[in-house]
């Protein structure tokens, strides 16, 4: 089913070529909604941008626009406003006709797109041997959001978890654990992640004190390249460590992966520096082979390198990301790859993206895009950490949150005198609490940094989680407070529109391919937020101003049937932001 600005969209593109010839074709109608319902429910800016190129007044352009134009059947006859926009209002049966057509159907009447792209979408990507920390929220949750629309749009895509699991920190790691803890070196699960943390944190400390110490663990790190059994034994199960404890809080988030870690492009590196010598685009600058960048320079204005093998032969993160960048491309073969990393990264992205280019390995039709985000930062607007100063734990921020939503749910069963099991209990305040502090995030623009509140995130008012979860309990509750079964209504009655608190839920609704459309290209999941706290005010409007079970019918059904639209909506954008939903709180 074509969205409403869809059919606009084609209407103003034909009238435009009947009113001023083909080459009319393709011009951008600049259809927006209105800010203000009396001036319409959309409308097309284009006559003041056409003004010169037609040498004619813009209202004059808006009239020839509107003379050829055929809209009758989705809207009333447009009218000319101020020096030219052109206002379009939505005939109250058009909306009845598209709400009875989506009320059946699970995506809503919105189908997926003729021409599924391959996409991966990079997030998450925490590093072995550490915790996953308050940084890995961001990307955690803004790819998983980011995917899950791609997939709702119908694209193939592959979530990886690009993890840092190679490099210099097993060689000192594995060096440590010999000395102090060998069997976490034969033996699985003979450490918890925590205590490798605190082995990791002592191995540094010693690798940047101790020669002797520095140089046993780089010839740890040789040997791990080369491939020795005893090495790779090591190292594998320092890796299985990692993973299962990552894995719990993935379960915990509801995120999908695919790992697939530096170590996997690790017998590539080499063809990337030697495709890039054979090309010309390498340049031996004291030992190491780099490329000189364009538009990059250092404190002195000279241009700046890209290092691609150092000078002991090495390889760095920039080596891996040029190999696994024309791997996605030439072997996973991706049209879109979407890098979710925060801001701080930028520079690096556009660095070796600039080589990729430059030597060929990104063709035309392939988007490759680094999506940033800003930080998380604590209430006196710095780095969110600890008392002690440390970064927090990923584990414990989530914990808290639902230990929080449990306290307040508690008070709130408490005061209304209810009794309520321990499973019910546990439920809602996981459910509530995980999904307060993913929507929290998901609610900013990911460009923004933003202050962690855990006060704020479970507020029942104002655009968080509760207040959305709470707008979905309510239609669950008049389901139950009528002994209403939504997926057996009367099929003889469809929704009637006769208040303005109606007309304002149903036009909202049926917006919801727009905004799905807005992020699939521009990756901004605050829109869909956006989106459906407007739904969730405009429900709660209808419902103060409209009775429902006490209405009589077709009016009851009518609005019984309405309610349920806003619940599958809901339903559906909470689930594109990875929220699970609760039938009570």
């Amino acid at each position: 089913m074509k969205s409403t600005n869809e059919l606009l969209r084609n209407q103003v593109e034909k009238a435009l070529i009947a009113a001023f010839g083909e080459e009319m074709a393709g011009t951008d109608p600049v259809l927006v909604p209105t800010t203000n319902p009396k001036f319409g429910d959309y409308q097309a800016n284009l006559a003041m941008s056409l003004a010169k190129p037609l040498k004619q007044k813009p209202r004059d352009i808006a009239q020839k626009i509107i003379d050829h134009i055929d809209v009758s059947e989705f809207c009333e006859p447009p009218e000319i406003a101020g020096p030219g926009f052109i206002n379009f209002t939505l005939k109250t049966s058009y909306l009845e006709q598209q709400l009875a057509a989506i009320e059946g159907d699970e995506r809503l009447g919105i189908e997926p797109v003729s021409h599924p792209q391959r996409v991966v979408v990079d997030f998450s990507s925490p590093n072995i041997a550490k915790e996953m920390h308050v940084g890995h929220l961001r990307s955690t949750i803004i790819g998983d959001s980011i995917a899950r629309v791609l997939e709702f749009w119908g694209h193939d895509v592959l979530r990886l978890n690009h993890v840092g699991d190679w490099g210099t920190q097993f060689g000192m790691l594995i060096t440590y654990l010999r000395e102090v803890s060998p069997d976490a070196l034969t033996t699985a699960n003979a450490l918890d992640l925590g205590d490798l943390v605190a082995f990791y944190k002592k191995a540094k400390k010693r690798f940047d004190e101790d020669e002797e110490f520095r140089e046993v663990s780089r010839q740890q790190v040789v040997k791990l390249q080369a491939g020795d059994r005893e090495a790779i034994r090591a190292w594998e199960l320092l890796c299985e460590q990692s993973r299962q404890e990552f894995q719990q809080i993935y379960n915990l988030l509801d995120i999908q992966l695919t790992e697939r870690g530096e170590s996997f492009y690790n017998p590539l590196l080499s063809k990337v520096v030697e495709d890039l010598e054979t090309q010309g685009l390498l340049v031996e600058d004291q030992g190491a082979k780099c490329v000189f960048l364009e538009g990059f320079t250092n404190k002195e204005g000279e241009p700046q390198p890209l290092i691609v093998q150092k000078t002991n032969g090495g390889y760095n993160y920039a080596t891996t990301d040029l190999a696994a960048l024309r791997y996605r491309i030439e072997e996973d073969g991706c049209d879109r790859i979407i890098y979710v990393t925060d801001s701080g990264q930028s520079t690096h992205f556009a660095q070796f993206f600039q080589v990729a280019r430059r030597a060929g390995w990104i063709p035309d039709n392939i988007e490759v895009v680094h999506i940033p985000f800003g930080l998380v930062l604590g209430e006196g607007g710095k780095k969110l950490k600890t008392r002690e100063g440390d970064t927090i734990r990923l584990r414990d921020l989530l914990d808290e949150a639902v230990l929080r939503a449990r306290a307040q749910l508690e008070s709130i069963i408490q005061e209304e005198g209810r009794s309520e099991t321990e499973e019910f209990i546990e439920n809602v305040s996981r459910v509530v609490g995980i999904g307060a502090v993913k929507y929290a995030d998901l609610s900013q623009n990911r460009s923004s940094s933003y202050i962690f509140s855990y006060d704020k995130m479970l507020s029942l008012q104002g655009n968080t989680a509760p207040y959305m979860l709470y707008a979905f309990v309510r239609i669950q509750g008049i389901s139950r407070q009528g002994n209403i079964d939504f997926d057996n209504l009367s099929s003889d009655i469809q929704i009637q529109l006769r208040e303005e608190t109606e007309l304002a839920l149903a036009k909202h609704i049926l917006s919801l391919s727009e905004v799905l459309k807005e992020v699939e290209k521009e990756l901004l999941p605050n829109r869909l937020c956006e989106y459906l706290y407007q739904l969730s005010k405009k429900f709660n409007q209808f419902y103060e101003n409209c009775p429902v079970l006490q209405a009589e019918e077709p009016q009851r059904t009518s609005r019984l049937l309405l309610c349920d639209l806003a619940a599958k909506t809901l339903k559906l954008g909470l689930s594109l932001l990875g929220m699970q939903l609760i039938d009570r709180m």
